[in-house]
C-alpha cells in the first residue's frame, strides 16, 4: 500500500532525510573521531602489516558503503512511515561489529559471540520487518501530522537513537586500548608529543601504554624529567617489548625502536640484557642511559640508582627532576617523615602499592 497524498509523501521524504542525515553524521564522526586508531590496529593486525588504515579515507568509504547497504535494504523492504529507521539496522549491526575490536586482537582473533548474535539479531529484525510490512500499513495514521514534529518523525528518531546507543555501548570503549592505539599511531607518524598528550589526565594505564610513554619520552630526552608524572604499570622488564616482557607493540614496528637506540638485537634477550649491551657500545643512543636509570627507579632500586647515576650524570651535569627527587628520597630513607607524598612526585610512586 503506497501513499499518493502529496502531504504524506512529503512526510515520508522528511523521515528518510532525517534518518539519512543522522546516520551519515553519526557514522562518519564515530569512525573518524573515536574508532580510527582502533580500526588502524585491527586492519594492521589482520592484514599482517601489509595495509595501512587512513582515518579520513576509511571513515568516508565505510560510511558510504553502509549507506548504500541501507538503500538496498530500503528498496527491498520499502519500509516507510513509523518504521523506516529499521532499514538502518543491518548497517548499524555491521558498524557495531567493526567497532568491537578486542585489545587482544594481536594475540588471538575470533568472532566470539558475534557468531550467534548476528543470526539472532537478523531473525528478530526480519520478523519486525514482516510485521511492519503487513500490520502497520493498516494503522489509521492518515490524520496524523507528517512534519518535522510529527509522531512518525519522533518514532523513527527514537529508533535511530536506540541503534546508535547500541553501537556506542557494544563497540570497544576500553580507554587504555584507545590511548595505546592513538599513542602508537602518533609515534608511527613521528609525533611523540601527541603520543604523550593522549590520556595524560587519566589514571588508567597498562604495561603497553607505559612502554609507549617511556619510548616517547626517551626520544625527546625527557624520561628523567616527566616519567613519574604519568601513572605507570609493570616493571623495568616491560620498558621494551623484549623477552620476558608483558608489553607488546600492535602497530608500531620494532624497527622504529631499534633505530632509536642504534642497535638491533640478533637474538631474543631481556630488556636488561639489551640495555647492558648498549652501554658497552660506543654508538649507543644516549637515551639508553636514561632507560637504565629510570628502570631502576621503576623497580624502586634506589641503592643501585645512586651508585649508577654518576656514571651517566657527572657532577657537572644538572640532574632531571625525578633523578633529584630520587636522590633526596634515598637520603631520607629509612626515616622519611615528610608525610603524605603528593601525586606526580617520585615519593608518591615509591610509596604507592606495587
Amino acid at each position: 500500500m503506497q501513499d499518493h497524498d502529496p502531504h504524506k509523501k512529503n512526510g515520508t521524504i522528511a523521515v528518510r532525510a532525517m534518518c539519512a542525515i543522522i546516520f551519515l553524521a553519526f557514522t562518519f564522526l564515530w569512525l573518524y573521531e573515536f574508532q580510527a586508531d582502533v580500526l588502524a590496529v585491527g586492519q594492521h593486525v589482520l592484514s599482517g602489516g601489509q595495509t595501512h588504515y587512513d582515518r579520513t579515507v576509511g571513515a568516508v568509504i565505510i560510511t558510504l558503503v553502509l549507506q548504500l547497504l541501507q538503500l538496498g535494504v530500503y528498496y527491498v523492504t520499502r519500509l516507510a512511515r513509523r518504521t523506516h529507521a529499521l532499514t538502518y539496522l543491518p548497517s548499524m549491526l555491521l558498524l557495531t561489529i567493526m567497532s568491537d575490536v578486542p585489545p587482544t586482537i594481536d594475540q588471538h582473533f575470533s568472532f566470539g559471540a558475534w557468531a550467534w548474535i548476528v543470526p539472532v539479531v537478523l531473525v528478530v529484525w526480519a520478523v519486525a520487518v514482516w510485521l511492519a510490512r503487513n500490520v502497520l500499513p493498516f494503522e489509521n495514521d492518515d490524520k496524523q501530522p507528517t512534519g518535522i514534529f510529527s509522531q512518525r518523525m519522533w518514532l523513527n528518531l527514537l529508533q535511530m537513537v536506540a541503534m546508535m546507543l547500541v553501537v556506542a555501548l557494544v563497540g570497544n570503549s576500553n580507554a587504555v586500548f584507545h590511548f595505546t592505539a592513538h599513542a602508537e599511531a602518533s609515534l608511527l607518524k613521528g609525533d611523540a608529543a601527541e603520543a604523550l598528550r593522549v590520556g595524560e589526565r587519566s589514571l588508567e594505564t597498562d604495561e603497553n601504554l607505559t612502554m609507549l610513554r617511556i619510548y616517547a619520552l626517551g626520544t625527546r630526552g625527557e624520561l628523567g624529567e616527566r616519567l613519574f608524572c604519568y601513572p605507570l604499570a609493570g616493571t623495568s622488564a616491560d620498558m621494551l617489548p623484549m623477552k620476558g616482557s608483558t608489553a607488546r607493540l600492535r602497530l608500531l614496528p620494532m624497527d622504529s625502536i631499534w633505530k632509536s637506540f642504534g642497535a638491533r638485537p640478533v637474538y631474543k634477550i631481556t630488556t636488561a640484557q639489551y640495555l647492558h649491551a648498549l652501554t658497552v657500545d660506543s654508538v649507543a643512543h644516549p637515551m639508553a642511559a636514561d632507560y637504565i636509570l629510570t628502570g631502576m627507579l621503576i623497580d624502586r632500586r634506589l641503592d643501585a640508582f645512586v651508585q649508577t647515576l654518576p656514571s651517566y650524570y657527572p657532577d657537572s651535569l644538572p640532574l632531571p627532576r625525578f633523578y633529584r627527587e630520587a636522590m633526596e628520597l634515598h637520603a631520607l630513607l629509612p626515616n622519611d617523615t615528610l608525610g603524605m607524598p603528593q601525586r606526580g612526585t617520585y615519593r608518591f610512586y615509591y610509596y604507592q602499592k606495587p
